[in-house]
């Protein structure tokens, strides 16, 4: 171990980082953040950001009344938004630690955040994905569908993909808010997601990594998916590498 950063008084769930090349070029910036930023959020109700160079606590972002569940970061903006329990997504500056917005609709707590093209989408205990204008936080769409919280969001490519404690996947059409195509074959919930070329990668509680071919989704409309659309399938198991889907 080089460093060790103390300062939160409960668990650490969520970080990021921010690079020195992505922050302002003014002498009193540039030595605070030599090596960089680090912003921690954690179930204390704040976000924290670090200076990694010392290790000494930059500023800390208090307004949640709830714990910090997820957090992203626009690098170029110097901007940090973070998801709570408190329903809310704040946004702030990461090197004032001034609260810019807060962005409210959700009706649960916030559990994870993706940033793209000043987009920032929520998935929610409310069972809902929210798409928000990044610089204003207005909310510009919803989207519906899931049966339990949503748990992980990716972007890719103009498509919108979700994990949720359905214990299923899914995929939107980021743009309309369509939804194009149901992953169905984990039995718990979807903890985390991936995106790679034609390949979504989901991960579940159930202890099992899904492989998914996700070809087709941007085209024309296709009728619904067969239920042994699942690639590959990863257990724990030695020798298990690969089974086929079981229809749900």
């Amino acid at each position: 171990m080089s460093r060790e950063f103390r300062g939160h008084r409960n668990c650490v769930l969520t970080l990021a980082y921010s690079a020195p090349w992505d922050l302002p070029s003014t002498p009193c910036v540039e030595e605070a953040a030599a090596g960089g930023l680090l912003v921690t959020g954690s179930t204390d109700g704040t976000a924290k950001v670090w200076q990694v160079a010392s290790g000494c606590c930059h500023q800390t972002l208090r307004g949640h009344t709830g714990a910090v569940l997820c957090l992203v970061l626009d690098t170029h903006g110097h901007t940090a938004f973070t998801g709570s329990t408190d329903a809310t997504i704040r946004a702030w500056d990461i090197l004032s630690g001034e609260q810019l917005r807060v962005f409210r609709e959700h009706q649960g707590s916030v559990i994870c955040l993706e940033l793209v093209n000043r987009l920032v989408y929520s998935g929610s205990a409310d069972r809902t994905v929210k798409c928000w204008l990044a610089d204003t936080g207005e909310c510009v769409r919803t989207f519906m569908a899931h049966r339990r919280n949503v748990s992980a969001l990716k972007y890719h490519a103009g498509t919108l993909f979700t994990g949720s404690g359905d214990a299923c996947a899914r995929a939107f059409d980021a743009q309309s808010g369509e939804l194009q195509r149901v992953f169905r074959g984990h039995t718990f919930i979807i903890n985390c997601i991936q995106v790679h070329g034609q390949v979504l990668y989901t991960a579940s509680h159930d202890g099992a990594l899904r492989l998914w071919d996700v070809r087709g989704l941007r085209g024309a409309p296709r009728p619904p998916p067969p239920t042994r659309s699942l690639s590959r399938l990863f257990s724990n198991k030695v020798g298990c590498a690969t089974a086929p889907l079981q229809p749900a």
